[in-house]
């Protein structure tokens, strides 16, 4: 018998660690960059003069792009691995800092928005599934840490916004094209990791997928149960991104930079939040973390309206805090349902998240330009009501019965 080495086994856990922190670090600056849009649109509204629905549609092409294109690349990614794709989303997403410092008419906002979701769509799909084979089997807590680097990258956001983008003016952004090559030269070291991992699985004996126990009338159900969880997350988070600024300048008289900060304590509660989830799912299951998640935040939605400036910033943190952590249950979650198509199903979550926040934008826009800043957020408060329908989703015993067949 072949001696094993006591100390290999630390030098492959710290490998996968590192992995982990380099794409939840090149998540942190992927959000940053595509943050910067709606970050600016105080001073884009005034400089090009924008109504509220225009800024929704900002928000529609940047993420419905990333919607379309995120399922597609995921699914590619399952059948035809290619590990540098992460590296060329760097690339789309230097280009779309670049329009956006340059732009001069809405019509090149638009474009460099949409530029910027494509590098979106190719990053996420492919950086979960990367996440996921360096976990170690600690599902949660990888896909936690790669979500917290989006989460405090767009939480920096506001702050870059407030003491650098805002005071300096468009052509500032210029300056973030660091930031892509940054997370492109992190990537590409990423993507050597990847193309290793992929030679080594290779070489080892082929098994199959796990076989899907769930009939496809159940399944279904369930994917549409995790649609309307995802509607009533993300169309609430799209309010609060898009809008909470200038909810907080009409309600309170805040500055645009006073605002930025109580969005950047939102968001940090966000980032927070997410990071909390993914361990307490891997604990506790992720179907708790799913009803606490969303149906928690819904006495703090419907008392935001309502307050204070202190206690709208404290119901803010609240919000982000219990709201976000449902994330990274929810991705673990939907791909136990369909084994052996980690990427598509990634790509499905981030993609209907995205995709449904931007609608969310463009409709509440148009509400906000006909009935209000504040309406918009009275009724949005309701929207964690969705997660009763939690319970008609599968039991995790009965996902325990997905079986590994050997090839």
């Amino acid at each position: 018998m072949v001696a094993v080495d006591s100390k290999a086994a630390p030098a492959v856990q710290k490998t996968s660690l590192v992995i982990i922190l380099a794409v939840s670090a090149s998540h942190l600056l992927n959000d940053l960059m595509q943050f910067l849009l709606p970050a600016l649109y105080p001073l884009l509204k005034d400089a090009y003069n924008l109504d509220y629905m225009q800024i929704g549609l900002l928000t529609l092409a940047q993420q419905m792009t990333a919607s379309i294109l995120q399922p597609a690349v995921g699914l590619y990614g399952d059948l035809k691995p290619k590990p540098y794709y992460l590296a060329v989303s760097m690339v789309f997403a230097l280009v779309g800092v670049t329009l956006l410092a340059t732009a001069n008419t809405f019509w090149i906002l638009l474009l460099a928005a949409m530029i910027g979701g494509i590098g979106s769509a190719i990053f996420h799909p492919e950086a979960s599934r990367v996440a996921r084979l360096a976990s170690g089997g600690r599902l949660g807590f990888a896909q936690s840490l790669f979500q917290v680097g989006g989460n405090v990258g767009t939480a920096l956001g506001p702050l870059a916004a407030a003491y650098f983008l805002l005071p300096r003016g468009q052509s500032s952004i210029g300056w973030f094209s660091l930031v892509a090559i940054a997370a492109l030269i992190i990537l590409s070291t990423v993507g050597r990791w990847y193309a290793a991992h992929m030679r080594e699985q290779s070489a080892k004996p082929v098994v199959k997928a796990a076989r899907q126990m769930l009939s496809r009338p159940k399944l279904i159900g369930a994917f549409a149960v995790i649609g309307a969880l995802l509607l009533s997350k993300y169309v609430y988070m799209s309010a609060m991104t898009s809008f909470y600024a200038f909810f907080m300048i009409e309600k309170f008289g805040l500055t645009p930079q006073q605002s930025q900060l109580y969005l950047f304590l939102f968001l940090g509660a966000v980032a927070a939040g997410t990071f909390i989830g993914g361990p307490v799912g891997d604990r506790f299951g992720r179907l708790t973390v799913i009803w606490c998640s969303i149906l928690g935040a819904l006495p703090f939605t419907l008392m935001l309206p309502h307050l204070n400036l202190v206690g709208t910033a404290f119901a803010s943190v609240a919000v982000g805090l219990i709201l976000s952590s449902a994330f990274s249950a929810i991705v673990v979650y939907a791909q136990e349902l369909i084994p052996g198509k980690v990427g598509m199903v990634a790509g499905f979550v981030f993609g209907f998240a995205f995709g449904i926040g931007a609608i969310g934008a463009a409709v509440l826009g148009a509400m906000a330009d006909q009935f209000g800043i504040i309406f918009v957020f009275n009724l949005c408060a309701f929207l964690p009501i969705l997660g009763f329908l939690t319970i008609f989703l599968p039991k995790t015993d009965e996902l325990a019965k997905l079986e590994a067949k050997p090839a």
